[in-house]
Parts: structure tokens; sequence; C-alpha cells
């Protein structure tokens, strides 16, 4: 059986820093609470360069910098719920933060940076995606509007912060919606080559495009490492959690892929199984009797 060759990005960069914790906050015009505890650094991303205006009473407990589209709020001593101004050094909009700082707690652990996100404005719209090209349940042609991140990238990164980030971190993107999948479908044909039996987890769908993650669990003794053309099926992108698999029965023999496909799940997806060839079927024998004829 020839082969399907995989293409997939190396999407290992934008998987580490989807999963990281972080707490999503959206501006429609209220002041947003975001905690603080002494002596314990909190950031604030805001995409964009901004001042922040603190009232004179808490500038000696509260240490502010901003660079790079984040804020950086340190303090130094309990502060009684106060109100910063974040203002846009652009447009001159401003963002209300209301803060407080408490003292931490014996084994408290650190508060999670903050994203702040517009909730007003167009659609996200998703570059490199091959539903351009495609139409859609209704008949409608697909959009063909370039898009800013690709899709499978999107997919990838959701998948990860659905399973491994608190729900309340996980940013909503438009136009996802979780699919069923049968979890007793077998995926023996995934990795064939490699002691690694594969089970599908959840699978999500953005245009023509879903993303199966499966785990992958080692059933050997040795490391085994994981390499995206050992895959075998007719994938867009593959991305492991992890380089490698260890031993079975170690904390390490455990990990995740995201497979992304087009216009279907994993069961379109793999390549068919191959029956074994049954060893007692044999061809007739021939004859011992003669044709009548004297040689």
């Amino acid at each position: 059986m020839k082969r399907l060759h995989i293409s997939f990005f190396l999407l290992t960069a934008a998987l580490s820093s989807g999963v990281q914790a972080l707490e999503i906050l959206r501006w429609e015009r209220l002041p947003l609470a975001v905690p603080l505890l002494v002596d314990q650094e909190r950031v604030v991303f805001i995409d964009r360069n901004v001042r922040v205006g603190v009232p004179p009473s808490i500038s000696d407990k509260l240490r502010v910098q901003s660079a790079g589209g984040a804020v950086y709020l340190r303090a130094s001593a309990p502060i009684k719920p106060t109100r910063l101004q974040l203002q846009d050094a652009d447009t001159g909009t401003l963002i209300l933060l209301d803060i407080a700082a408490e003292a931490a707690e014996p084994g408290q652990a650190f508060l999670e940076p903050v994203r702040i996100v517009e909730a007003e404005g167009p659609t996200p719209r998703y570059r490199g995606s091959p539903a351009d090209e495609d139409t859609d349940e209704t008949g409608l042609a697909a959009d063909l509007t370039p898009h800013e991140t690709p899709v499978p990238v999107v997919l990838t990164r959701y998948a990860a912060q659905s399973l491994y980030a608190p729900l309340r971190t996980l940013e909503p993107v438009p136009g996802i919606t979780q699919v069923n999948l049968r979890r007793s479908q077998p995926l023996d044909t995934l990795l064939p080559t490699l002691p690694i039996k594969a089970v599908g987890l959840s699978a999500w769908r953005l245009g023509n495009l879903w993303v199966t993650a499966a785990r992958l669990k080692n059933t050997s003794v040795r490391w085994q490492e994981l390499d995206p053309r050992a895959l075998q099926g007719n994938f867009v992108t593959a991305t492991f959690q992890h380089a490698a698999l260890g031993p079975a029965g170690t904390p390490e023999d455990t990990t995740v892929v995201y497979l992304v496909t087009h216009s279907g799940g994993l069961d379109k997806a793999l390549l068919p199984a191959i029956s074994q060839i049954d060893a007692t079927l044999t061809l007739p024998a021939a004859s011992d009797q003669g044709d009548g004829h004297e040689r």
C-alpha cells in the first residue's frame, strides 16, 4: 500500500504558548477586576502602548511598569480596592482596572497572567484554510478573504487549551464547535510501526477543518521518539504534546497528538486496516489422473 505523505506545520511554539494558563478579561466599558498578591508580580497583556494612571495614595505601595503591550503590577503591601486607568497612548482610549492586594496564604499558587481583549469588533479571520476554496453545508461559497492566523494553528491551540488550561482561561474562538467523536473507533493504523496505543479524546471543527486530540500511550519498556512522519493517514497537520514517550508504567508514558484533517474527522483520514490472509485457504490440488494419452 502506498504510504500517504503528511503535510504538517511546526506548531510546537504555538502549542506551548497556547497551553499556558492565562486569564482572559473582556473590556466592555466596565471596570475589570484584577486582584494582586503582595510581593508577587502580575502581568496584564493588553497588546497596545498604554500609559498607567496610579492614584497618589498607593504610589508607594504599587510598582507599575509598562513595556511592549504588557503592564507589570507588583504590590509591596496590602492595598484596598483602587481603580487604575490604562490609556492608549495612540488613541487616548481608557481601560479601567479595579485592583486590590492582599497577603498570600501559605502555599497559595501564583496568580495567572491576564490578557485584556476587546469585546466588540469584527469577527476574527483565519488565513490558510483549505476551506477557502470549498463550499459549506449550505451550498454557499466559502469566504475568500485572507485570514490572519492559519486555521490549523488556531484549532490546535484551542484543542490544547481545552484539554489542559482552566476553563475560565479558555479564549473563545468564533466559529469553532465541538463535534461528536466515536471513542471506540480503532486507531491501530495511526502509528502501526510503534508499540503505542492510541485512543480518541475530543474533536473540534472550524470551517472545513477538523482537529482531533488522541491520547498516545507507550506499551513497551523503552523510550519511543515521536516523529510526525511515522503517522499513517491523510492529515493537514500533526502536533505532539511531547517529543517522546517514556517506558510503560512511568509518568512520561502518555501524551496527546493533535491531528488536523480536511472535510471530515479521523474516520475519513485514517488508512483502512488490512486483514491478515487466512492461511487455511489453499489452491485446489492438481489431479493425479492422467489425461488418457501416453507420453
